[in-house]
C-alpha cells in the first residue's frame, strides 16, 4: 500500500504545479486592484517622466523595461518567515540598498493576515514578504492588493503567481508538513523512529501527551497541516475531523508558531513536534538529537508569497524591495532553506532524505480558500481548549 502511494505520489511530480494553476484560476473570484496608487507612487518615483512611468505601469506587462529605482526611502513590511531568515535575507538586501530602511513586522501568518484584514482601510505595511499564498488570495479578494509585475517576474512559474495580467501576488518557495521526532525521549517510550511514519502512528497510544502541533488561526504551518490532513480524508467528509479528535488527544498543546514544535522537539519538551521540513533539519543540522519524518500519505502544504499593498500613495522603496524579493540573489539565499522554489529550480536539498517535490499532495487551493474561515472556526469550537497562551 505504501509502495502504491509513493509511486502515486512520484506520478504527481509533473502535474502537482498545473493543479495548483487550475485551483487558482478556477477559484475564488478576485479583483482587480491597479488604479490610482500606482499612477501616485510613479509620480514620486519618476518626478518629470511621471506620465510616462503611469502610463507603462498600466499597460506593461512583466517583459517591459522595469521603471528606474527607488535607492532610498522607509517602509514597512510585514511577513511570516521565520526571525532568523529575515535577519539574514535582510542583510543581503541592505547591502545593496543601504539608503532604504526596512521596518519589519514579523509574526505567524495568522496573525500577519488578520491584522493585514483589519487595516484594510487604513494600510499600515507597505509590502507583504513571505506569507501564505492562501492568505495573499484572501486579500485579494478583499481587493487589498496593488497590481505589480516586479523586475524579473517572467522567471516566476505561473503556479506561483497570481493569474492577472499584472500580478497582484508572486510566490518565492512552498513549504510542507513534517514530524519532528526526539529520538531520545521517544526510546524513553519504547518506540523507534520507524514507528513514526504516517498520520496515523501519530494515534499510538504511547504518545499520549507527547505530541506538540501549531495552531491552524496563527500559524500557516498549522493551517497547511490542518487542511491537507482535511484533504487526505475527503475533504468535506468527516473522516478527517474525526482523525484529528483522536489526535487531539495525544496532543499536549497547540502552540502559535510553525518553527516552535520542532525547536520544542529538539529541546526535549516533547517527542513529536508536528511543524515543517526546513525547521527540522535545520534543529538537526545544529546537534539537536532529532530526526524529520515527512508522512507517507503526504505532506500538506502552502507557498509563500510577497504583494506590494494598495495605498493612497505608494512608497517607491516598496518597489524596489520586491524588485529585490524575486532576483537571483533571494532566490539563492531562499532555497538554502526550502528546496521548492519559485523559478523552478532545484533548490538545494541538503538535509532531505526524499525528493520533497514529491512528498506534496496534490492541494486544492481553491477549497482551501473558499473554506479557510469554516475551517478555523470549526477548529477552534473543537480544539482551542489546549492552545498555549499568546
Amino acid at each position: 500500500m505504501e509502495s502504491e502511494m509513493r509511486t502515486k505520489h512520484r506520478k504527481r511530480i509533473l502535474t502537482i504545479c498545473i493543479a495548483i494553476l487550475l485551483a487558482v484560476s478556477a477559484g475564488i473570484a478576485l479583483s482587480a486592484c491597479s488604479g490610482g496608487g500606482a499612477q501616485e507612487d510613479s509620480a514620486a518615483a519618476a518626478g518629470g517622466e511621471a506620465d510616462a512611468a503611469n502610463t507603462a505601469s498600466e499597460t506593461s506587462d512583466a517583459s517591459d523595461a522595469p521603471a528606474e529605482k527607488a535607492t532610498s526611502g522607509e517602509i514597512t513590511v510585514y511577513t511570516a518567515l521565520e526571525d532568523e531568515q529575515v535577519t539574514e535575507y535582510l542583510a543581503v538586501f541592505n547591502a545593496e540598498y543601504p539608503d532604504i530602511t526596512v521596518n519589519i513586522v514579523r509574526e505567524s501568518t495568522g496573525v500577519i493576515t488578520a491584522r493585514l484584514l483589519a487595516e484594510k482601510d487604513n494600510a499600515q505595511a507597505d509590502a507583504v514578504w513571505g506569507t501564505a499564498a492562501s492568505s495573499m488570495m484572501i486579500l485579494d479578494d478583499q481587493g487589498m492588493l496593488e497590481a505589480y509585475a516586479p523586475e524579473g517576474v517572467d522567471r516566476i512559474l505561473p503556479e506561483f503567481k497570481s493569474d492577472k495580467p499584472v500580478p497582484t501576488w508572486v510566490g518565492i518557495d512552498a513549504w510542507e508538513t513534517a514530524f519532528i521526532v526526539n529520538t531520545v525521549e521517544l526510546d524513553k517510550l519504547g518506540l523507534a523512529v520507524s514507528d513514526i511514519g504516517s498520520y496515523e502512528d501519530l494515534l499510538r497510544p504511547e504518545l499520549k501527551d507527547h505530541i506538540v502541533m501549531s495552531n491552524p488561526n496563527s500559524s500557516g504551518t498549522g493551517f497547511l497541516t490542518v487542511a491537507g490532513v482535511l484533504q487526505l480524508k475527503g475533504k468535506d467528509t468527516e473522516a478527517g475531523w474525526d482523525y484529528l479528535s483522536k489526535l487531539h488527544e495525544n496532543v499536549n498543546q497547540y502552540v502559535h508558531s510553525g518553527s516552535k514544535p520542532a525547536k520544542m522537539a529538539a529541546a526535549g519538551e516533547c517527542v513529536v513536534g508536528v511543524s515543517f521540513g526546513y525547521a527540522g533539519i535545520s534543529q538537526k543540522a545544529n546537534g539537536a538529537p532529532v530526526e524529520v519524518v515527512f508522512p507517507v500519505e503526504g505532506s500538506g502544504w502552502d507557498m509563500e508569497a510577497n504583494a506590494l499593498m494598495k495605498k493612497d500613495s505608494i512608497e517607491p522603496a516598496a518597489k524596489t524591495f520586491l524588485d529585490w524579493a524575486i532576483s537571483d540573489a533571494a532566490m539563492d539565499l531562499y532555497k538554502v532553506n526550502y528546496p521548492i522554489i519559485a523559478t523552478g529550480g532545484d533548490g538545494n536539498y541538503e538535509g532531505y532524505e526524499i525528493d520533497p517535490v514529491s512528498q506534496l499532495i496534490e492541494n486544492d487551493f481553491n477549497w482551501v480558500a473558499n473554506n479557510r474561515d469554516d475551517i478555523l472556526s470549526k477548529w477552534i469550537e473543537k480544539y482551542d481548549s489546549k492552545s498555549a497562551a499568546e
